[in-house]
Parts: C-alpha cells; structure tokens; sequence
C-alpha cells in the first residue's frame, strides 16, 4: 500500500497518546467483569463516564433485569457511541467486556492492570478489554485529523459474549440501536479473522433413583449411565479428528465436557447426573444436522440401562462465521496496514473460536476480526491465569485500526 502523509500524522497521534490510552486500559481492568455471575452494569458505567472525557457519548442500553436474569446474568447494559462525519458507510467496532472469572494461579493482581517488562496484566487484559481502547483511540487518532470524513463510526461495547452475544450485539443489532455497513470485532494482532467455527452446547441431565449404597438393588445409577454416554461423547472426538475443514487455521470439531454434577453423599446411589457439553462445529457442518446426531448418540448410549431417563437441553447455539462478500475493504486494508507495522506478513484466516461478530454476518453485515491480541489465545493467557496484553501490540493494533478506518472513510480523490 502506498504511503501516505496522513498514516504519518495517525501513527504519531497515536504514539503522542500511548500513556493515555494505557492508562483507560488499567481503569477499564480495574473494575470486574467475572461472568458468572455477569453483573456488569457497573463496568459500562463506569466505561461511559471515562468516554465521556474524551468527548463521547456513550449510550447506555440497559437490557432488562429479568431478561438478563433469566439468562444467567445479573445486569448487562451495553454502550453504542456514534460519531457521524457525513453521507456514507458507517463502520462498527465491537469489543466485549465480559470475561471468565480469574480462577487461581495468578502472579499479578487480576484486577490491578500492572504493566511489567512491556506487558499489561489483568483479566480481560486481552480479550477484550484492550480492544476497548484500541477502537476508542483509532477513532480519536481518526478524528485528530481534522480532514474531511465519510461515513460514521459506531463504537459498541457490549457484555454477552462468553453468554453467545444475543443480548450484547444481538440485542442492539436486533433493536436498531445500531446498523452499520461494516463491522471489526475484537481479535488477534498478528491475523485478520474472517471465519470461525460453530459452537453448540447441550446441558444433558440423567434421571435414575437414589438409594443407599448398602443394597443397591433399590436404587438406580446415574452416573453408571452418564460414564456409557461420556465413553460414547469421547469415542466420536476420533471420528470428528478426521473430518478436517478447508478453512485454514481451522481443524476439526471437537466435543468437550465442561462441567459435570451430581450425588448426594459417598454412601448413596446418585440419583441424578449433569453434564454440559460444548461441541465446536467447523464451517462446513450443519447445526441442525449435528444437534440432531448428537442427542441420538447420547439416547442411544443411555439406553442400555433400565430405569434411566434422559433430558437433554440447548444451552447455546452459534452458527460459524463464514466470509461474506463485500468484506474485501476490510479484509484488504486490515491485512495491509498491520503486514507493514508488524514487519511481517499478517494474512486473512479462519479460528477455531467461535465469537459474536457472526452475529454481524448472519444479518448480511460484512465482519471480520482484528484487534489488538497475540498470535494465539494460549500466547495471553486468555481465560487462565496472569492473561496480559503486550502494550507493543495494542499501539501498533491501534494504529493499524486508524489506518483502516481512514481507508474507508475518507472521501474518494
């Protein structure tokens, strides 16, 4: 891409305000967003008041209480920012805010925002906190200009995603509050994302009947019943190892048993297991089709045993993110600008993740997925311990953020 004066001008706004924007991150980390149990009014109030020293007015949108409730949440209140510039296309930058709890292991405050050695630590650090700022401070960088713009920016910050996004986007998306042209979510530095895999999850409850462990024979085992269907979960991850996606940077489906409950006491038969299952799907699979194969395998594994009754509900279901057409400026202008500041190539990809930028593409809005990020989750410790942000990436990310929007909002010459 050819260089020209205003990157120039972008690259050292940013750099003249690198402290400052750091500084939002620290605040932003500082105020809890463990989901469970996902009461995260506070931070997006929070949020909206440290925008507003910038100039921007964050609307806050409250989703109400028993809705949130009734998915597991305690508050959520997402924020949308527009700032207008003139006719045109109008692009959306979306970060969540919503993040696992810090668990254990942690060497730095989850919460303290400390920067060590060129990385800032905290939960939410990474993803995607960061992001926050990343498209807060490309937009101001933008505006900084004072040149004659296109198009808008809306800025959303929302906290559903590690719920499936429904009421974050989904919820904004699905009132109006936002209609953008185009759409970057939070993600990696080093890739521009423009697919992701599927994501299905099944809570899967086994009926038997309690009884005392001294006479069995009165009793019917749950667990007993829920080992025949976890051998069965398991045995298909070999079958699934070998249907491999086209996509690059995506592999195969895969079945993982998150959480598993049930019994009462070491002397009782259980009388009731609870496993939730997370099943990734890759591009190619149809949802319905394997919500279908997987509740027939579970039956069918429960069945051998008497007195066995199964329930299974849905949990979740997100569709995997496919590229859409009409996504070549983002996809073009994303890959450009962070190959040069990087000083390597940074391509356009697929992950294994799944995010709520689909819900962007599933209403025909052209998304992809870039942000300030590393070249793997496992590389920030993202949902485990000590997950941190290296700030070289966040300024450069940012900078590759202004650039794009640049791009795609100046008027043509």
């Amino acid at each position: 891409m050819t260089a020209r004066p205003d990157y120039d001008r972008l690259d050292r706004w940013v750099d003249d305000h690198f402290d400052e924007q750091v500084r939002l991150l620290q605040e932003l980390v500082r105020v809890p967003t463990d989901t469970p149990p996902g009461n995260n009014a506070p931070h997006a109030l929070r949020t909206q008041e440290l925008l507003k020293a910038f100039g921007f007015d964050a609307q806050a949108h409250a989703v109400p209480a028993a809705t949130a409730q009734a998915h597991g949440l305690q508050s959520i209140v997402n924020l949308v920012v527009q700032r207008r510039y003139g006719a045109g296309r109008v692009v959306a930058l979306n970060a969540h805010g919503d993040v696992v709890p810090p668990g254990e292991g942690w060497t730095h405050d989850p919460y303290g925002g400390e920067v060590v050695d060129g990385r800032l630590y905290g939960r939410a650090a990474a993803v995607s906190k960061c992001d926050f700022t990343t498209f807060t401070f490309a937009t101001r960088a933008l505006e900084s200009l004072g040149v004659p713009l296109a198009g808008g920016v809306d800025l959303l910050f929302t906290y559903d995603e590690e719920f499936g996004g429904e009421l974050g986007p989904g919820w904004l998306l699905e009132r109006g509050l936002t209609q953008p042209d185009l759409e970057i979510a939070a993600g990696f530095s080093y890739q521009v994302v423009t697919a992701h895999n599927g994501c299905l999850q099944l809570e899967i409850t086994v009926h038997g009947k309690m009884g005392h462990a001294a006479v069995p024979e009165t009793a019917v085992d749950a667990l007993q019943a829920a080992t025949r269907i976890l051998t069965a979960l398991y045995a298909e991850n070999a079958v699934l190892k070998t249907r491999l996606s086209a996509v690059a940077g995506i592999h195969h489906g895969y079945i993982n048993v998150g959480q598993i409950a049930g019994g009462t006491n070491t002397n009782v038969v259980p009388g009731k297991v609870v496993l939730k299952v997370d099943r990734r799907m890759i591009p190619e699979e149809d949802p319905v089709a394997v919500e279908a194969a997987l509740r027939a395998l579970v039956e069918q594994a429960a069945s051998g045993q008497a007195g066995i009754r199964v329930d299974i509900r849905r949990l979740l279901l997100a569709h995997a993110m496919q590229p859409l057409p009409g996504n070549a400026p983002l996809v073009d202008a994303l890959c450009a600008h962070a190959t040069a500041l990087f000083g390597e190539t940074v391509p356009a990809c697929g992950t294994p993740l799944y995010t709520d930028a689909r819900l962007f593409s599933e209403r025909g809005i052209p998304a992809v997925i870039y942000g300030a990020g590393p070249r793997t989750v496992l590389e920030s410790n993202a949902k485990r311990a000590d997950e941190h942000v290296v700030l070289d990436d966040l300024r450069k990310a940012t900078k590759v953020i202004a650039r794009t929007l640049y791009d795609l909002l100046r008027p043509a010459d």
